[in-house]
């Protein structure tokens, strides 16, 4: 697992070449304002998608013990929301689908991201409807205190029930991939380093 998959110095997203002072300074709301409603725009995600993203920020930030910062920020966010769309939406977007809409990032970029982003989570993308609920009122707090426009419906008993199953089977399918791809690589490859199945990346 390495940290360095987020760092935009090593890991660009576009081939424009930023000064080094860019990554000295917290990036401005209209910058984050920018870039997360388009990626939700062009990959036509749901109001709930970024609710759930926000819950694997936040668990990332716990569980590996990092901090967003200004050389990480963009593909951190680009990871859960990757993540986030897979598990939520009915049609999932593939992360093929995001380096069209990024142009200059690889698959197998988004596919490593991906693959840290989870080992970092360990694995644990379950959201139960209880979780989902806090975040949908911590967030219209936060909007209320702030005199912003709060759009988020509420989340309805039957797409709470089906968040906490779909995250469940996602989790599982997650955990039943990787293991498989550990087992293979230590009998195919001697140990020589474990390597994980693309079927669950692309």
């Amino acid at each position: 697992i390495s940290l360095d998959i987020f760092d935009e110095r090593s890991h660009p997203l576009t081939r424009e070449k930023f000064p080094e002072e860019c990554f000295k300074h917290d990036p401005e709301h209209k910058f984050i304002y920018r870039f997360v409603p388009t990626l939700f725009s062009a990959a036509q995600l749901t109001d709930e998608c970024a609710i759930v993203t926000l819950v694997y920020l936040e668990r990332l930030l716990t569980y590996a013990e990092i901090d967003i910062c200004p050389t990480n920020w963009k593909r951190i966010v680009l990871g859960a929301i990757l993540l986030a769309s897979k598990v939520w939406e009915d049609q999932a977007v593939w992360n093929v689908d995001y380096c069209q809409m990024l142009k200059d990032i690889t698959v197998e970029d988004m596919n490593e991201m991906e693959r840290n982003f989870l080992e970092l989570l360990q694995f644990n993308i379950n959201v139960p409807a209880s979780v989902y609920a806090k975040y949908y009122f911590d967030l219209r707090s936060l909007a209320e205190d702030n005199n912003l426009n709060f759009l988020f419906a509420p989340l309805s008993k039957e797409r709470a029930q089906n968040l906490e199953a779909i995250s469940r089977l996602c989790e599982d399918q997650y955990k039943d991939l990787c293991r498989a791809a550990m087992r293979r690589s230590f009998n195919v490859d001697n140990f020589i380093g474990i390597q994980h199945s693309n079927a669950i990346l692309s």
